[in-house]
């Protein structure tokens, strides 16, 4: 801890807030974004769906850099923002895509600040600082959400005031609105699709896109595909399935773009098919999906399901695999590594022996001991599904396509 903190003359400042003041507010900000989202989530439940939507890691980047550039300013006055300016803008663009009054979005900024605020009462008690340098925090804290205000108001305002004729931004709105997920707003759905001459179709298919996009993306698209090619994690909503035609535009459209082709889904499940396309993305740069110009979620929906919640697949794991806790680490990854070859294969020992590159004894050798430390767990159904699922998520968490 800086002795900064430990001195209680930090508390008249001859500034509006001294500088090493920020060392106290750094280790705060993971604590203030998990705060402010929950508070936000319960006073206004109109963002809870954005919170835990497709966009949900565009909004915690948006709140992090948020915090982060007030901290960044105390301890140097000069700090670029402009990550956090554009990140704002985006904030208004959002809401006015949506359809909500702004008043919204401004009274979730000052509900942070109130947190923020908050915190900061607690940190001033811990570290005996006076109640001038809490007020002179206070009364910067509330001049910076004024100007998050006048940015997320630019952004709010650049899109209301494009001409109702501007059908690019009509139809931006509409995936905006479509991928939110439900419930859909139906009337306001409905009033832009009639407005941007589009159609509600039964289904769509969502498409991930990797940038940077070639300029020429969104010439190459068809007329009714809805994108935005903005945002950090761009994307494409095709109405209807993914037929021979959309597929040879999307590779004429994408000109070597990467892009992962999301399941085809109800409109309504929008939000689920392009966080799945996302999720894909993130996969092969992990190196678990080969990467390819273009990636089919539906080729890789157990890999999707196995890998969903890796802290649970580690529980999961611990628990089958507890009777081989014992052994030292490199025979137990023998026995885990032949176990999971014999359980997914159902295979003979020679077999087994052939993908292991080990003598067929050697697995006959390993399958007794198995059968000694697990006894009847491996012919129990239940568990020998619950070690076949662990054992393939592990397999897949720690492969890479080189």
């Amino acid at each position: 801890m800086p002795a900064i903190t430990q001195s209680p003359d930090i508390g008249e400042p001859l500034e509006p807030l001294p500088r090493e003041f920020a060392a106290l507010m750094r280790p705060e900000i993971p604590g203030l974004i998990k705060e402010i989202g929950m508070e936000v989530q319960r006073t206004y439940p109109v963002y809870a769906h954005l919170f835990n939507g497709p966009h949900s890691d565009a909004i915690r980047q948006g709140v992090e850099q948020a915090l982060a550039a007030f901290v960044e300013r105390v301890a140097d006055p000069g700090t670029n923002s402009a990550l956090r300016d554009e990140l704002l803008r985006k904030f208004g663009r959002v809401e006015a895509y949506e359809g909500r009054d702004l008043d919204t979005l401004l009274g979730a900024y000052r509900l942070g600040a109130r947190v923020a605020l908050r915190r900061a009462k607690i940190i001033g008690r811990t570290y005996n600082l006076s109640p001038t340098l809490i007020l002179a925090f206070a009364d910067a804290l509330f001049a910076y959400v004024d100007e998050l205000e006048a940015l997320s108001r630019e952004g709010y305002v650049m899109v209301q005031s494009r001409a109702v004729s501007d059908v690019a931004a009509l139809r931006r709105q509409l995936l905006h609105l479509v991928v939110a997920g439900p419930p859909l707003p139906r009337a306001t759905i409905a009033e832009l699709c009639r407005d941007a001459s589009w159609q509600l179709p039964a289904e769509c298919t969502l498409v991930a896109l990797r940038p940077p996009l070639a300029e020429l993306v969104q010439a190459g698209l068809d007329r009714d595909v809805l994108a935005d090619l903005s945002l950090p994690q761009p994307y494409l909503l095709i109405p209807g399935p993914l037929t021979a035609d959309r597929l040879a535009m999307l590779g004429s459209a994408l000109a070597g773009t990467s892009a992962v082709v999301g399941l085809t889904v109800p409109p309504a499940q929008a939000a689920h098919s392009i966080r799945w396309a996302r999720r894909v993305l993130q996969l092969i740069d992990d190196g678990v999906v080969a990467d390819a110009p273009l990636v089919h979620c539906e080729d890789h929906l157990t890999t999707l399901w196995l890998l969903s919640d890796p802290a649970l697949v580690a529980q999961l794991a611990q628990r089958e695999l507890a009777p081989l806790d014992e052994l030292s680490g490199t025979r137990r990854d023998r026995l885990i590594e032949t176990l999971r070859v014999h359980i997914s294969t159902r295979a003979p020992a020679e077999q087994v022996g052939e993908l292991l590159g080990v003598h067929a004894q050697t697995v006959r050798y390993r399958l007794r001991n198995l059968d000694s430390h697990f006894g009847d767990r491996l012919v129990d159904p239940d568990h020998r599904f619950a070690l076949e699922a662990a054992l393939r998520a592990l397999h897949l968490g720690g492969r890479r396509t080189d």
